[in-house]
């Protein structure tokens, strides 16, 4: 079956390992078959801050509005983004805090503290990269940025099931490291997984 992909690139910066990260699962997707779509979140533009919270409406901008539609038309979410004080950039917080609204990715219920979540049907891949060690983000910070994209934020819209692959330390990686990674991110694309 043909899978129609959204790759979701988190970093703020258009020539980040993150941006080649996305181009080599893209490269292996599209021999694959899928059709991808990205949304580069250094290339548009977009308030990140849910400035009225939920109490006034803010109106989506055209950029916004566009990502709503290839996430409603995507089967598989691929999200790529560094690791920064534990937990995904500002820029990828506020891309959320806006584009994932009551209404769009959840509906509230009447009367109760229970949602209908839906963007059900649809899977996720988290590319996260790190400049800390595994085993430090995973025993010391328990996994926190990883816990809060997969629960509170995909599995709260109904996306499941989420899966993660932590790729570093960049900071201290030698080239050929990279590349051997970006032909494995690519090898994933080619399985869309």
């Amino acid at each position: 079956m043909k899978k129609n992909i959204a790759v979701i690139i988190g970093h703020p910066y258009a020539k980040s390992y993150c941006n080649s990260l996305a181009a080599a699962y893209t490269k292996g997707a599209v021999a694959s078959g899928a059709t991808v779509r990205t949304i580069d979140l250094s290339e548009i533009s977009f308030e990140p801050n849910l400035k009225y919270g939920y109490t006034k409406r803010t109106e989506l901008e055209p950029d916004l509005l566009a990502a709503q539609e290839t996430i409603r038309w995507a089967d598989h979410l691929v999200f790529v983004y560094p690791t920064w004080w534990g937990t995904m950039p500002a820029i990828l917080k506020g891309f959320f805090d806006r584009v994932l609204l009551p209404g769009f990715a959840y509906k509230t219920k009447p009367n109760s503290v229970m949602t209908e979540k839906l963007l059900t049907g649809k899977t996720a891949r988290l590319l996260v990269t790190m400049d800390a060690p595994g085993w430090y983000y995973r025993l010391v910070l328990r996994g926190a940025g990883h816990r809060i994209m997969k629960q509170a934020i995909l599995n709260f819209c109904g996306i499941k099931p989420v899966r993660i692959t932590q790729i570093g330390t960049v900071k201290t990686s030698k080239p050929e490291v990279r590349e051997k990674w970006l032909s494995k991110i690519e090898a994933m694309g080619r399985r869309g997984a």
